[in-house]
C-alpha cells in the first residue's frame, strides 16, 4: 500500500500585503495538485487587486507592485470564492493539504472571506473535512533538537528540495509539497502508520506545545510578542466592544 508521503497531495500558498493575517491581503495564490510522487504537477493561479496599497516592503519579496496588480489582478471577492471552492475540492476528494506555516495563510484566506463574502473558510469543509500537512510544525517536532531557522528556504536546503522562484506563490506551493514528501520519507517508521487525518490532529498539539515553548522564549528575552498557539486555522477575534 502506498504511503500518504507517496500519494496524492495537494498544495496552497499566498504573496500578501504583509504578515498581519487581520489587516493585510492576499495578492497572489496558487494551488499545486500532484497525483503521486514524481508526476507532473497541476497549479492554479490567481492575481489580486487587493484594492489597498501594496507596501514597498512587501513588493521587495514578492516583486508584485501596485501598478501590476492594477493592471492584470481581479477583484478579490470572487477570488477568494474560487480559493475557497478548489481547496474544498481537494479535501472532498481525500488529498492532504500541504500548507508551510498553515495558520498564517489559512487564516488570511479565512479574514479575506469574511472580509469580502460575508463567509468563513470552515464552511467550504462540511462536506470534507481539511487534512493539513504543516512542514515546518512536522519538522519542528520530528527533528525538534536542530538548530538554526525553518523558513522554506532553510527546510529545502536541509531536505535537498530545489526552489526555484522562491515567493512566487505556485513555487513555494510545489516545494512545500516536496518538502512534506521529504521529511515523510526520512521519517518513515514514525509517521508510515500514521493517516493525513490522524497527522492533522497530532499537529495541532504539536503546534499548541511548540507555541508554549516560543512564548517562554519570548518571555525569557523580554520579548512582549504573543504566540497563537491555534493551528490550522486562527479563531476570529471578537468584535471590539
Amino acid at each position: 500500500m502506498t504511503c500518504w508521503y507517496e500519494g496524492p497531495l495537494a498544495a496552497f500558498d499566498t504573496e500578501t500585503t504583509g504578515v498581519d493575517v487581520e489587516t493585510d491581503r492576499i495578492v497572489s495564490a496558487a494551488v499545486v495538485v500532484q497525483d503521486a510522487a514524481g508526476s507532473r504537477p497541476r497549479v492554479t493561479r490567481w492575481l489580486v487587486n487587493p484594492g489597498v496599497p501594496v507596501p514597498a516592503g512587501a513588493t521587495a519579496v514578492h516583486g508584485l507592485t501596485d501598478e501590476h496588480l492594477q493592471r492584470n489582478g481581479r477583484w478579490p471577492s470572487p477570488v477568494m470564492d474560487e480559493i475557497a471552492r478548489v481547496l474544498g475540492e481537494q479535501a472532498a476528494a481525500g488529498r492532504p493539504l500541504v500548507v508551510m506555516n498553515a495558520p498564517f495563510d489559512l487564516t488570511l484566506l479565512d479574514r479575506e472571506l469574511r472580509r469580502h463574502r460575508a463567509t468563513s473558510l470552515d464552511r467550504w469543509f462540511e462536506p470534507a473535512p481539511l487534512r493539513v500537512l504543516d512542514p515546518r510544525v512536522l519538522d519542528k517536532h520530528l527533528d525538534r533538537y536542530r538548530k538554526g531557522r525553518r523558513t522554506l528556504t532553510d527546510l529545502c536546503a536541509h531536505y535537498e528540495v530545489v526552489l526555484e522562484g522562491a515567493h512566487d506563490a505556485a513555487a513555494d506551493a510545489l516545494a512545500a509539497m516536496e518538502v512534506v514528501r521529504a521529511v515523510g520519507r526520512r521519517f518513515a517508521t514514525r509517521l508510515e502508520r500514521l493517516s493525513p487525518a490522524e497527522l492533522h490532529t497530532l499537529q495541532s498539539v504539536w503546534h499548541a506545545a511548540q507555541a508554549r515553548g516560543l512564548q517562554a522564549w519570548f518571555a525569557r528575552s523580554g520579548s512582549p510578542e504573543a504566540v497563537d498557539p491555534a493551528w490550522p486555522l486562527r479563531p476570529e477575534l471578537p468584535a471590539a466592544a
